[in-house]
């Protein structure tokens, strides 16, 4: 990787590594305490493998916008942001009770295994999911602030740690309030920001950033090109979670219709649907796995009514007010390159 020409596949690999031998060594000790840990051991390193590393590369082109090199202990700090991730994924698939993830059992699914034999093994496995995603958050921090940068810049950056961990709950926390409730738009994009777009693009840039020592005008811009861009991410991944197909997905298709959860997909529909469209929407909405039938069904009615077309319409507007913030803040041209490939990146597929 030269300084003027950066390649994600060549970042995501870094990433890879500094995550592979960071978390093996902490599972490692972790199961060092006890042999009968050791299957808790080895879900702590499935659920840091997989990804495709955009939050670390956010986190690291908030640094390198303002002119700071490229740096190793910049790329462990920035591999933090994945841990990050980690946590998150495996606490919403325990709320959202998502069998799949990546194609592959969720923790909470994979755990009842540890516990069979044991009384109530399916909420002992829900149990050891959630510890998990509470160590997956610990080590992030650790990880961040065994980075190797100077202790002057990782004092810069850790108040927003605050704040990342504040809005990422605060959203999971509206999730679940606004699940059930009667669908409506505003609200969807309320759970968007909070519990997706801030941590996915906004906070890294401004972790990278605050690390960097950036000035206001260019943490503005950050949130600016940060925040909108988060939202076309998850919008983006609520689409392909409906319409796509599990095998490329690596997660069940019927999930939002099955937990009924609060997407600007469904409020979209909810908004033009007529009262006979809202009573077949209603009958498949949380009512337990609704079945090829039924996703066939929501999807064309859905379609019918144009729903993703105005979802494909809110994703547009936002990586264009992106770019257009990003445009404004007048970078140089590696990170100006590295920002909107990064932005085309998310609109085309969330992760």
């Amino acid at each position: 990787m030269t300084h003027d020409r950066w390649d994600m596949a060549e970042f995501k690999e870094r990433v890879d590594d500094v995550l592979r031998v960071f978390v093996a060594r902490e599972a490692e000790r972790f199961a060092a305490v006890d042999p009968v840990l050791d299957p808790v051991a080895g879900q702590l390193e499935s659920s840091a493998a997989h990804g495709k590393r955009l939050r670390a590369a956010f986190c690291y082109w908030g640094w390198r916008a303002t002119g700071q090199p490229d740096d190793e202990s910049l790329v462990r700090a920035a591999a933090s942001m994945e841990l990050v991730h980690a946590a998150a994924v495996v606490h919403d698939d325990l709320i959202d009770d998502s069998p799949l993830r990546h194609g592959l059992p969720t923790a909470h699914m994979a755990l009842r295994g540890a516990a069979r034999g044991r009384p109530r093994s399916v909420s002992a496995g829900r149990s050891l999911a959630m510890l998990v995603g509470d160590l997956l958050m610990g080590l992030a921090g650790q990880l961040f602030a065994t980075s190797g940068l100077p202790a002057a810049y990782l004092a810069r950056a850790r108040p927003l740690w605050s704040a990342l961990a504040r809005d990422l709950i605060a959203g999971e926390c509206l999730e679940i309030l606004r699940t059930g409730a009667a669908p409506d738009t505003a609200d969807s994009l309320k759970v968007i920001r909070y519990k997706t777009a801030k941590y996915t693009v906004e906070q890294p840039l401004l972790i990278g950033g605050a690390l960097a020592g950036a000035g206001e005008r260019v943490r503005s811009g950050y949130s600016a090109y940060g925040l909108p861009l988060g939202e076309a991410f998850q919008l983006r991944d609520d689409l392909v979670g409906l319409f796509g197909s599990p095998q490329d997905t690596g997660k069940a298709a019927t999930d939002d219709l099955r937990g009924n959860r609060p997407t600007a997909l469904l409020a979209e529909t909810w908004r033009v649907a007529d009262d006979g469209e809202r009573r077949q929407l209603r009958a498949l909405l949380g009512r337990g796995d609704p079945g090829p039938d039924g996703l066939r069904a929501a999807r064309e009615l859905m379609l019918r009514l144009d729903a993703p077309g105005r979802v494909e319409k809110m994703i547009t507007e936002r990586v264009e007010e992106a770019l257009t913030a990003l445009d404004a803040l007048s970078l140089s041209t590696p990170a100006t390159t590295a920002l909107t490939t990064l932005a085309h990146s998310v609109a085309v597929r969330g992760a």
